[in-house]
């Protein structure tokens, strides 16, 4: 599985951490940034690993930014992109089997890291149930064509 990577100063230490875990267990992982801990905007890097699991480039996506908030507002602002900021193994276990969620955002400064590997390692190990789950995300893209596609700036 291909998964792209991003962070914020906010969320280096842990996605570089998340980093080092995934590629251990043998992922190819693509580090959008950022590549320090210098104050930067969280947006950029949402807006660059969104696109590329958008496009398809990448199978997942994986943010960090302080509290997971910014980040994963930002990424979901990209059409087909259903970012979900997950602080507990329930959640989630549930946005991948329930919500087909492709991103993932976490609060480098909200979760201690064993938490956050375990909340990764859960997440890409879930596959999404379809079924009633299937019209709900359906009409989640009926919203983004409603409000992003047709919109003319």
């Amino acid at each position: 599985m291909k998964i792209a990577l991003g962070s914020d100063h906010g969320g280096y230490e842990l996605k570089e951490t998340i980093k080092k875990h995934l590629e251990e267990k043998g992922y190819t992982v693509m580090d959008f940034g950022t590549h320090s801990e210098s104050s930067c905007n969280y947006p950029d890097f949402a807006l660059a690993v969104a696109e590329a699991v958008a496009k398809g480039e990448y199978e997942r996506g994986i943010l960090v930014c302080g509290t997971g908030i910014g980040i994963s507002i930002a990424a979901n602002k990209v059409p087909g992109i259903r970012c979900a900021l997950v602080s507990d193994s329930f959640s989630a276990k549930a946005t991948r089997q329930h919500n087909d969620s492709n991103v993932l955002a976490l609060g480098g400064r909200v979760i201690g890291v064993g938490l956050a590997l375990e909340l990764v390692d859960i997440w890409l190990a879930e596959e999404f149930q379809g079924g009633r789950h299937k019209n709900r995300i359906d009409l989640i893209g009926d919203i983004e064509k409603k409000y992003f596609l047709n919109h003319k700036c």
